[in-house]
């Protein structure tokens, strides 16, 4: 029987405890504070993170790994017998990490073994969802096809919402994208993003105040699920668990969901998201 290992990038968001019950490699990209370096959810978590993003006169930057460091796990995984990798990661619209990925799966020697990688076209639990699916199907015995096909399903039955409190962050890590027109906004205005088909960051809509801005989100997603179950709903935030838990019973006050969980942002999402954004990541299959 094949034995198949997932990777992914430290930007899934994870929690830890989940990647080790089920097995997940994840590689972390870097951020930087000046000349301090971190690992990503390695090195540096998410109170810290944000505990530092208020203290640090720097601006967090964030790196990705090298080919090196991808090519090193996938040699060590591909030692193992009649192993192949599905190799999963965030959107390359946003980040060179899935490029990385690719380039040292081409720098194996030919009988090492497979490397299929993933472009996630997503970006946090986004990410992290479609890598969980995929390593519980490792887990139920499922072929490479078959977990391709499912990715590749999830993320067709996939929605995305983010709440920023300020674009500030986006503009200055440059993953701004199609977000650029909402800049000028009057105060108290709240941009609605999602990330598009190919995994950029797009404007949806803006609104004047928290309360509304949820209530766009419903409409959004009542559009998007027409009157289907929701399968799983994960509420991501910023060091704002107050949020999240307001978007949590508005979603699930109106909506038929499965499961429901909480993620934090992780330092690399946050640093370009900022602090205080809250996000709904809705999985229908």
């Amino acid at each position: 029987m094949k034995n198949i290992r997932i990777v992914t990038d430290s930007t899934a968001d994870i929690p830890s405890a989940l990647r080790e019950q089920l097995g997940i490699e994840m590689v972390p990209l870097k951020i930087h504070f000046g000349s301090e370096e971190y690992l990503d959810a390695v090195t540096l978590q998410s109170s810290a993170f944000y505990e530092k993003l208020q203290s640090s006169p720097h601006f967090p930057r964030t790196s990705q790994p090298s080919p090196a460091e991808f090519l090193g796990v996938y040699q060590r995984l591909l030692a193992e017998p009649d192993t192949t990798v599905i190799s999963i990661h965030l959107s390359s619209s946003l980040s060179g990490t899935y490029q990385s990925a690719l380039l040292a799966s081409t720098m194996l020697e030919e009988e090492a073994g497979t490397v299929h990688v993933v472009d996630s076209h997503s970006a946090s639990y986004g990410i992290g969802a479609l890598v969980a699916a995929a390593a519980e199907a490792v887990q139920a015995g499922r072929s490479v096809e078959e977990i391709l096909q499912l990715i590749q399903t999830m993320r067709d039955n996939f929605y995305i919402y983010f709440l920023v409190d300020t674009l500030e962050f986006l503009q200055k890590g440059g993953r701004i994208g199609k977000a650029s027109a909402l800049f000028g906004s009057l105060l108290n205005i709240k941009p609605i993003l999602s990330l598009d088909a190919k995994g950029e960051v797009e404007a949806i809509d803006k609104v004047r105040g928290h309360k509304k801005a949820i209530a766009r989100i419903l409409e959004l997603l009542s559009a998007d699920v027409s009157g289907r179950s929701i399968r799983q709903l994960h509420i991501a935030h910023a060091n704002n668990l107050e949020g999240a838990e307001q978007l949590r019973e508005a979603i699930s006050g109106q909506f038929t969901v499965d499961q429901i969980g909480y993620i934090t942002l992780g330092p690399v999402i946050g640093a370009h998201a900022g602090p205080g954004t809250i996000a709904a990541f809705v999985s229908m299959v």
